[in-house]
């Protein structure tokens, strides 16, 4: 029979669960993995509790709710900011492997050295994608023996590969190890408050075969009734009958509605539930309720998923009008958070479109790059016309989001439905009218990317047009999609650079004004690049220097690493010195968190160091040819291919830029890229010199000098032909096999 006054959130952790515990201050990574209500998150908190009084450690607890994975990454974020750990803020979440191990370098140096820290992440069975369990064993293996990983997981975490390469650095705690044996269960009952006999302790061993869950809701049947549960029933039932029938109907709505939220505060849950009594409730919940616990930050609060299992489908069978209520407080909540990708989940299940257009306008299409693009496809399927035509501005984020995406048929479809919006409403003023129009028109300027002039024909428009920034563009992104060059990506037509740069100096200013200075700088960085190819080194200095002072504090660090690029060449061919070494340079990026900007910068001292045949110093990426880790924008590839062509040349391994020379050509002449052609063309050419085939090395240096003698900017014929005499005679050989020339 059960006491007089029951302990039923009696915390046990058998003597043998605590030796299986004891390791993990010994272990770069524990996985704890058992099925849903084995107590992992219990024994995990209840050792780290010990160990932070014991070693003053830090802790740094992340819990996951679904598998997407930005919305993961923010948890991260919040997670380390929380631990007084800020080195994490402003970093994107990675997306390939060379940002993934930027990553890992970024976590070991922040958190090596005398403190101690514990990693937890919870519910990492939620994450389905394979590579973030990669990437923690990749880490785990990088650690400094001060950091300590434990993940909480209901299935595996680990390949069979990974677990023989983490070796003794890790520590695998399993179902046996949690599961509650006899006499574990004889302790846990009495430490409850219950008295049962052997009998019926053998009968709960069996019903429960050592679950913690099964075990606590027989408990909570049998405090109430005084007799152990029916063998048959079901778990979620028996939860439901324990641990919700018996409550108010207050507390059940109020469980049943939040049930329906990650995580939550107090505040959030008074307007949601509109309960004025929600913290009375919660603070019984809590005493009361193993299910429902407080977090570190002691504001927020979360239930345990067997909970939340059973509160949405007690949310199931409201009326269905109350469910819609519900579902739009909720939506209203996060998008006043700015929680845009939370807010979207509930205006979806509600199907309301407007709602759902108007987070889509104010994110300006962000978040909504980490959607796939099917998710936003069936949206767009679904969503009557007539209410799309209803929010101009969101068409123009999703025709933007849908150029990123390449789908070009569905980008055109949107802007139909934009220019019949306009033409359906009348009432609209003449200034909003000329603002959709004109970024309708920068929009379209993407599909002629690298025709300047036709570009400059769509920016011209959209300026004259717009009084206001557009909002489907943010000026916080790189311009040259990754490349170091402005000059490489956009000279198009061998013979019409001075047209083009005229085109550049005069279209830019409208571009930067109805983009907040979107790339602001260049055009001068243009110009700089073509006095420098046109052997006009004092003049490319010049405008180099006024480049740097005119780019200063404006926050376009693309258009810096451009400068970086073009400092470096000069270096090479003058007696320029830099304002900054190198490592300098690099530890300044690496500082701001940005894996964009340190890709960038490693391209532009992987040309640098191959140049100059400093071949130890090239960076790594570059070094070992790990270019297909890195999600490249189509557009700056080729580049990132010409830099690795320069690295291989550095290499001696000439085959390989013959080899690789016929697609990359192909690609830049379908992408009208006639300078980085020009360059892979005399790469292919050196190569072939390098390894005696001078007359394959002549034919193919025919169609670049004959591109030479059309582009009067590279260099007056004598100097071609000077340069030239020197290399055949082998005056300059080797620094002109490594050189951007020849």
């Amino acid at each position: 029979m059960p006491k007089g006054r029951n302990h039923l959130n009696t915390i046990y952790i058998s003597e043998r669960l605590q030796e299986c515990l004891r390791p993990i201050s010994q272990c770069a990574l524990t996985t704890v993995t058992a099925p849903m209500g084995y107590g992992k998150t219990t024994a995990v908190n209840w050792y780290l509790s010990r160990q932070l009084k014991a070693e003053q450690a830090v802790q740094v607890r992340i819990s996951i709710y679904s598998d997407n994975l930005p919305i993961f990454w923010k948890s991260v974020q919040q997670a380390f900011a929380f631990a007084g750990l800020d080195f994490l803020d402003g970093c994107e979440c990675p997306d390939d492997v060379a940002s993934a191990g930027f990553l890992i370098d970024t976590i070991c140096y922040a958190l090596r050295g005398s403190s101690v820290y514990y990693i937890f992440i919870d519910d990492f069975h939620l994450l389905t994608d394979a590579r973030v369990a990669d990437f923690l064993c990749d880490l785990a293996n990088r650690l400094p023996e001060n950091v300590h990983l434990i993940t909480a997981s209901r299935g595996r975490l680990l390949s069979g590969e990974a677990v023989l390469r983490l070796g003794g650095k890790l520590c695998q705690i399993e179902m046996e190890n949690l599961c509650l044996n006899h006499t574990e269960l004889s302790v846990y009952t009495h430490r409850c408050g219950m008295e049962l006999s052997e009998q019926q302790i053998d009968r709960l061993l069996h019903t429960s075969e050592g679950w913690f869950s099964a075990v606590y809701l027989n408990l909570c049947a049998f405090s109430k009734y005084g007799q152990l549960p029916d063998r048959k029933s079901d778990i979620y039932e028996m939860f439901a009958t324990a641990m919700i029938d018996p409550l108010p109907e207050e507390y059940r709505e109020f469980l049943t509605v939040m049930g329906l939220a990650d995580e939550f505060t107090l505040e959030m849950a008074r307007r949601i539930t509109g309960l004025a009594g929600a913290e009375e409730i919660l603070v019984t919940l809590t005493e009361q309720n193993a299910f429902v616990t407080r977090l570190p930050d002691n504001r927020s609060f979360r239930f345990h998923h067997m909970m939340k299992e059973c509160t949405e489908r007690a949310f199931a069978t409201l009326e269905k009008g109350k469910q819609r209520r519900y579902r739009n407080r909720y939506g209203a909540w996060y998008e006043a958070e700015h929680l845009y990708l939370h807010a979207l989940k509930f205006y979806w299940k509600n199907r309301d479109y407007d709602a759902i257009l108007r987070v889509i306008q104010n994110d300006a299409g962000i978040l909504l790059a980490s959607m796939k693009p099917a998710e936003v496809s069936e949206f767009l399927e679904q969503c009557p016309e007539p209410v799309l035509k209803q929010h101009p501005l969101a068409l123009l984020v999703l025709m933007r989001r849908m150029f990123t995406w390449r789908q070009i048929p569905t980008m055109m479809k949107l802007k139909e439905l934009l220019m019949a919006a306009i033409a359906e409403q009348p009432e609209m003023t003449a200034q909003e009218r000329g603002n959709l129009l004109g970024e309708c028109d920068l929009i379209m300027s993407f599909l002629m990317y690298n025709d300047i002039t036709k570009m400059s024909q769509f920016h011209r428009s959209a300026s004259a047009r717009m009084s206001r920034p557009a909002i489907s563009i943010r000026n916080e992104g790189g311009w040259t999609f990754g490349s170091p060059s402005v000059l490489m990506m956009f000279h198009r037509t061998p013979g019409d650079l001075e047209k083009e740069l005229v085109e550049m100096n005069d279209c830019m200013p409208h571009y930067y004004r109805i983009t907040n200075g979107h790339g602001q700088g260049a055009e001068r960085i243009m110009n700089a690049e073509a006095e420098f190819l046109q052997g006009r080194f004092v003049d490319a200095q010049i405008c180099l220097e006024n480049t740097y002072v005119h780019i200063a504090e404006n926050g376009q660090e693309n258009m810096v690493l451009c400068c970086d690029f073009l400092a470096l060449r000069l270096a090479l061919c003058t007696e320029l010195s830099l304002s900054y070494t190198i490592a300098e340079r690099r530890k300044e990026l690496l500082r701001r968190h940005n894996i964009t900007w340190v890709t960038l910068f490693d391209s532009v001292c992987a040309y640098y160091y191959a140049l100059s045949g400093q071949i130890t110093q090239i960076p790594v990426l570059f070094r070992e040819h790990q270019l297909s880790t890195v999600n490249f924008l189509a557009p700056g590839k080729p580049m990132m291919e010409l830099i690795e062509n320069q690295v291989y040349l550095a290499q001696q391994e000439y085959a390989k830029v013959i080899g690789r020379s016929e697609g990359l050509l192909a690609v830049c002449e379908a992408m009208h890229y006639a300078l980085v052609a020009l360059h892979v063309q005399i790469q292919t050419a050196a190569a072939y010199e390098c390894l005696g085939k001078r007359t394959e090395a002549r034919n193919c240096l025919k169609r670049p000098f004959k591109l030479l003698c059309r582009i009067s900017f590279i260099f007056h014929l004598w100097k071609i032909m000077n340069i030239w005499k020197n290399f055949c005679n082998g005056k300059y050989r080797q620094r002109m096999r490594q050189s951007m020339y020849f």
